[in-house]
């Protein structure tokens, strides 16, 4: 193992503690370095597991960097519900759209599309939500613990989250969320204009209401993900970034090394926490899992100095304001373009615009940066986590789609338990890989 005072809490190993040999074997390897292959980490080394963990770009690269950064056990609606494929039909040849297909001649995400609109009915809708609340509010509490943690600091801010609309049919459709919610025990309040603008005072006056869920969170998500990974690694996990795995070598049914671009690692469990590159990384061992990239885009400013600390959904328009020590952050829009990283400056603009027409009273913002990520989608909403039956030491943790701030601690936490062998503290059989078969 290499000298753990080398590594960086990016990271980075130098050339003369990792030259590319056959490394060591580890306990576990695991593949990818953003939320969900962070906190496996750190739950895999509170248990006392040698872990390496491997990174294609830098730790917190990818889709955990320039989210929302929302816990919201709350607003939990998933995206195939009743009526989605008549919306997305409807969106179909609107490139600025919240939701946008970009069509190509693919199988893969033929089979997709058919499992969403199969997924797209009432009870199939009403069970994810559940399941999906149930895993934010896990992550929820696990939040609270890591926040005590000594030198990890991520803004942790529970002020809830504010859905704001600015017409009848868009408060209707979120009071439908409300009762739905208040059925499973959780809590929120209906609010009309004035109430939501006493909140925001920033929001237009054509604001018709909102609804505020008062359990919901938010983070700085960066600050979180490379905050755990430099907890990791004083808890001995070796992170290594600027190493991709490329293959996966096989003895029976079981992964003997991971073969990456700057050597090959031994290990006897394998997690893959690939994100929206996992679907094909698991190819070649004949696991099909249905993984389309989802991609997403944030803008984020300068925060003015009378900005409230509440989150906000511009309903209609499906784009998150998220207010962050000194930032102010909009993210919205999911493309289905495959592993396309291009910026569509129309749908940047489409949510800039969304941000001038529900917030008027915003002064000019000084912009800091432009973001695009892919986002891991399942067609029917739920990540998938758990042992596929073909390959009994491989974990698999992806598929979260815009869940993953919301559900990565949690997922962590599982996947140390089904790696040790403890009994998970959910019931997987619903996130099962082997459920798409």
């Amino acid at each position: 193992m290499p000298d753990l005072e080398g590594i960086g809490c990016d990271g980075r190993v130098a050339d003369r503690e990792y030259g590319g040999a056959v490394a060591d074997r580890s306990d576990v390897v695991i593949v990818g370095g953003g939320i969900v292959g962070v906190c496996s980490a750190y739950f895999l080394a509170e248990q006392g597991a040698r872990v390496t963990l491997l990174e294609r770009g830098e730790i917190c690269s990818g889709c955990s960097e320039g989210n929302a950064g929302w816990i919201f056990p709350s607003h939990s609606t998933p995206l195939p519900a009743p009526g989605a494929m008549r919306k997305a039909l409807g969106w179909l040849f609107d490139p600025a759209s919240p939701f946008y297909i970009k069509l190509r001649l693919n199988l893969d995400l033929v089979r997709w599309l058919w499992i969403f609109a199969r997924s797209c009915t009432e009870s199939r809708a009403r069970r994810t939500f559940e399941l999906n609340r149930e895993l934010s509010l896990q992550s929820r509490t696990l939040y609270e613990t890591l926040a005590a943690l000594s030198g990890l600091e991520f803004d942790w801010t529970k002020e809830g989250l504010l859905l704001v609309c600015r017409t009848r049919a868009g408060l209707s459709e979120v009071e439908e969320e409300l009762r739905l919610l208040k059925a499973l025990g959780g809590e929120g309040r209906r609010l009309d204009g004035d109430e939501t603008r006493e909140l925001v005072p920033q929001l237009s006056a054509e604001i018709q209401g909102g609804i505020h869920y008062p359990a919901d969170a938010h983070i700085q998500p960066a600050s979180f993900v490379r905050g755990i990974a430099a907890q990791c690694k004083r808890r001995g996990v070796r992170i290594l970034s600027g190493v991709e795995a490329i293959a996966f070598e096989t003895s029976g049914s079981r992964i003997s090394r991971v073969v990456a671009t700057k050597g090959d690692f031994k290990c006897d469990h394998v997690v893959l926490a690939g994100g929206a590159w996992s679907a094909g990384l698991v190819a070649p061992l004949g696991l099909r899992i249905p993984v389309e990239s989802a991609k997403g885009y944030s803008v984020t400013f300068e925060r003015p100095d009378d900005f409230g600390n509440i989150p906000m959904l511009l309903a209609e328009a499906k784009v998150g304001v998220s207010p962050c020590q000194g930032t102010l952050r909009f993210a919205g829009t999911l493309e289905l373009a495959g592993l396309d990283l291009s910026i569509n400056e129309r749908r940047l603009r489409a949510i800039l615009d969304a941000g001038r027409l529900f917030l008027p009273g915003l002064p000019e913002l000084v912009r800091l940066e432009t973001w695009r990520g892919l986002r891991p989608c399942t067609p029917d909403d739920l990540p998938i986590i758990g042992r596929p039956h073909a390959v009994t030491n491989l974990v698999l943790a992806t598929g979260h789609g815009m869940s993953g701030i919301s559900q990565g601690p949690i997922t962590g936490k599982l996947v140390a338990e089904l790696v040790s062998g403890d009994r998970p503290a959910v019931d997987l059989a619903p996130f099962s890989p082997d459920r798409f078969r």
